[in-house]
């Protein structure tokens, strides 16, 4: 990986620690990756960091991020490389940063295969019926409704005036 990869990886992720909680995404199986036995094989791991957590050991340096992170109550300290980092997003601005040349396969195919192509030519959607028919209502005078001038149901929807 690229030293500006690198460097840009780790100013988006200060910039939103900055901000407050902050999602890695990462894939557990890369190498130099520190993470719970049960997180190991995992392409799709986030993991929450904050400079708020307890206890504030959080260290963002050239090679990647480490923190003591509670998993199910307990206490592990995780290290994660800039090299298995993909994406870094914001909890609170809602921003996310991807890197997709370092997005592992499996990601790349599972989002592919979500998306779904365009109706065929030769199908149309299906209509929908209208779920209600709604009549006009007109006011004569102050609240006062005044009845459909014809027998059948109106095409169009009332409105009505509250005060």
């Amino acid at each position: 990986m690229s030293d500006k990869k690198e460097n840009e990886k780790k100013a988006r992720l200060l910039a939103s620690l900055e901000q407050g909680l902050t999602q890695v995404h990462l894939d557990a199986r890369r190498p130099g990756v520190i993470v719970p036995e049960q997180f190991k094989g995992d392409f799709h791991l986030r993991l929450n960091h904050s400079y708020r957590f307890d206890p504030p050991d959080l260290a963002v340096s050239d090679w990647g991020v480490r923190q003591t992170l509670s998993f199910g109550g307990q206490r592990f300290t995780v290290g994660v490389p800039w090299s298995a980092v993909y994406a870094v997003a914001s909890l609170v601005s809602e921003e996310l940063w991807m890197f997709p040349s370092d997005m592992p396969a499996e990601l790349v195919q599972a989002a592919t295969e979500k998306v779904k192509s365009p109706l065929p030519v030769d199908e149309e959607p299906a209509a929908t019926s209208p779920r209600a028919i709604l009549r006009e209502v007109v006011l004569s005078g102050e609240g006062a409704e005044a009845a459909p001038s014809e027998p059948t149901p109106p095409k169009r929807g009332h409105l009505r005036v509250v005060k």
